[in-house]
């Protein structure tokens, strides 16, 4: 198989065990929290639960995604009533998934909503999404009733675009596929922050490979380095904010060790569960310290935020080591 496909839809099968991130929105509180003049991320209370994004211009507001359910949609929309007077003029999908896209519908009609063309084109199958992402839900399944209208973006790209809120320009960057086919980037030039979505967490956090395997990951991040090479911040569409550059050469690091591990375990005529036990876990013994630190900024019971995202990390590894094996099938090459 070609180890560069993309496939058009997200894989739908899991490990055996496996347990991944809690995205249920009962308990969440997103907290403002200024970035730059303007600039705020709107950060979940506890990880891994959606972090959003509020941009300011002289004209007007911009959204960072919309959030799992209508009413996390209304929460956004009331702290943006909170933070500025300046109308909502702009929504961005950082990525297709229902968790950044059920809210869409609940944004007015005069907010435009703005992705990158792939993030549009894998939205077309409602029932479906709504699944996979009930699988996240932790018993908070029917809270997705509510959403029963995916509304597209209004406005796509392909590589890159600028919306102007007047006295701020926002850059939007579609680098290629990573955790999904269509990461959108929201980049504050003059702040030095980026919203980053799926695509880049805080370093040594664990990523997904829902759409694709571990190269053209790679590829993606090289683009990404090379186009922002003053990038600052990063604020991830979960978890902690993190330093872009510490975040890019961790996440490139672990995705070439997966691929060169899988290859080698696939030419080897390995199974599955022998991939799994022969692939490096990073996480098998602990976090990156500077992770820890960033987690201790939740307010959590002691050591709570850590031993959670060290056991999701765990588990994300286990559906990488997945999805790239079933992507070698015979041809590692």
């Amino acid at each position: 198989m070609n180890v560069d496909h993309i496939p058009d839809r997200e894989l739908a099968v899991r490990p055996d065990s496996y347990s991944g991130p809690n995205l249920s929105p009962r308990g969440l509180h997103l907290q403002p929290r200024p970035l730059a003049d303007g600039v705020f991320a709107l950060m979940a209370t506890t990880p891994p639960k959606d972090n959003n994004g509020v941009i300011i211009g002289l004209r007007a507001a911009l959204v960072v995604d919309a959030g799992i359910t209508p009413d996390v949609s209304a929460r956004i929309q009331g702290l943006v009533v909170e933070l500025t007077d300046r109308p909502l003029r702009y929504l961005v999908n950082t990525t297709y998934h229902g968790d950044h896209t059920f809210g869409n519908a609940a944004f007015p009609v005069e907010t435009t909503v703005v992705s990158s063309r792939a993030n549009r084109e894998a939205m077309t199958d409602l029932e479906y999404e709504k699944r996979l992402r009930s699988a996240n839900m932790y018993g908070d399944e029917a809270m997705l009733d509510a959403v029963t209208d995916w509304r597209r973006p209004d406005v796509v790209f392909d590589g890159r675009a600028e919306i102007d809120l007047g006295g701020r320009v926002v850059e939007l960057w579609h680098f290629g596929p990573g955790n999904g086919p269509g990461d959108t980037v929201v980049h504050v030039p003059e702040a030095r922050i980026a919203w980053t979505g799926n695509l880049l967490c805080h370093a040594g956090i664990a990523h997904m490979l829902l759409q694709g395997g571990p190269r053209p990951y790679l590829r993606t991040l090289r683009a990404m380095r090379q186009a922002l090479p003053e990038l600052a911040t990063i604020v991830p569409g979960h978890g902690p904010m993190g330093d872009a550059g510490a975040a890019i050469d961790a996440l490139s690091v672990y995705l070439e060790r997966l691929d060169q591990e899988v290859a080698a375990a696939v030419q080897k005529g390995r199974s599955l569960e022998e991939t799994m036990r022969a692939c490096t876990d990073p996480w098998a013994q602990s976090l990156d310290p500077a992770l820890v630190t960033a987690l201790s900024a939740y307010h959590l019971p002691p050591g709570a935020a850590e031993v959670g995202m060290r056991t999701l990390c765990q588990n994300l590894h286990r559906l990488n080591v997945l999805a790239t094996y079933r992507l070698y099938g015979d041809s590692p090459t």
